[in-house]
């Protein structure tokens, strides 16, 4: 059983950051901070429970035990942690199912987002999706994974937020913090960065030249493959 305390951030960066608070709205602060941490912690590289520590979260916040247990209710209630009775709390880890199928929520949801994108995005914001690939132009996604993991991220949160659609963007926020840390354990598998990137800017493409059908369909495309790839080859989920 791992505690929370002791994880690793990807790409071995450290252990999990957490900060003092100060005094306005310590159970949303706690909540916001506990529930960015979760998002930043790889959680489906061990098998292993992943279980958060009280006492340990109030140190690291900095607070009394009752704003962490109110942000660990929301959270709970959100689904993302879980409270086994006389075991304690712990990171909740979706199978291999949910994961399928909250990545094909996704991608519905984010082709809209790029269609809507050909029609009302600044020709300026949707260009600069071509810069969060630029460290990538000369040398490959697999020597800089870590690097290409954010950008990859960014990159799909991005087009979210091109198509313009507040209701979208609710609808995925919490969505994608489960399928950020699937993306985070896959990149590596299978050349998955290099065909990645290769998709990534045929998706840019599409979009510049306002490609409604295009746009939509290889963005559709491009993260069914991410559930095509997490049913043949995520074995760990099960």
């Amino acid at each position: 059983m791992t505690s929370i305390a002791s994880l690793r951030q990807p790409g071995g960066a450290g252990a999990l950051r957490l900060g003092p608070l100060n005094s306005v709205s310590l159970r949303d602060q706690a909540y916001a901070l506990l529930k960015e941490a979760i998002a930043n912690t790889d959680i489906y590289s061990e098998r292993e429970l992943l279980r958060l520590d009280e006492r340990e979260l109030m140190q690291a916040l900095g607070v009394s035990r009752t704003p962490v247990r109110e942000a660990l209710s929301l959270l709970e209630q959100e689904g993302f942690v879980r409270t086994v009775p006389r075991r304690g709390i712990f990171i909740v880890r979706k199978s291999k199912r949910e994961i399928i199928e909250m990545i094909q929520v996704w991608a519905a949801l984010e082709s809209m987002s790029a269609r809507l994108a050909t029609l009302h995005a600044p020709d300026a914001e949707i260009g600069e999706l071509r810069h969060l690939f630029d460290e990538f132009q000369n040398s490959p996604p697999s020597e800089h994974l870590d690097e290409y993991s954010d950008a990859n991220i960014a990159f799909h949160q991005a087009i979210i937020r091109l198509g313009g659609s507040q209701l979208i963007e609710d609808a995925t926020h919490n969505l994608f913090l489960h399928v950020r840390a699937i993306r985070r354990a896959t990149i590596s598998q299978n050349n998955r960065a290099a065909r990645s990137i290769i998709e990534h800017l045929k998706i840019i493409e599409a979009l510049e030249r306002r490609d409604t059908e295009l746009a939509e369909r290889l963005t559709r495309q491009h993260t069914l493959d991410l559930a095509a790839h997490v049913d043949r080859y995520c074995d760990f989920l099960d």
